[in-house]
């Protein structure tokens, strides 16, 4: 089980009203999982933007050159069928 601690934070009225919406509708057990769940979520978006900034970097056609040449030097050992 995950560790938890608890902080204090200051939140928009209407949020905040829309969150203990979803909660009397039990889409939430509780304010607190809402929020965790949210922050989770956004973090995990962040980090696939990043992820998906990072890989348009690369160079397609190296990137593609080098896999060429795995395969082909893992194909030699592959056992015949």
């Amino acid at each position: 089980m995950a560790i938890t601690t608890k902080i204090a934070i200051s939140i928009d009225n209407k949020v905040l009203s829309r969150i203990d919406q979803l909660v009397g509708k039990m889409v939430f057990p509780n304010r607190s999982k809402a929020i965790q769940i949210a922050v989770e979520e956004k973090i995990s978006k962040l980090d696939k933007l990043r992820l998906a900034a990072e890989s348009a970097k690369l160079n397609k056609l190296a990137e593609q050159s080098l896999s060429d040449e795995n395969i082909k030097a893992d194909m030699s050992e592959w056992p015949e069928y």
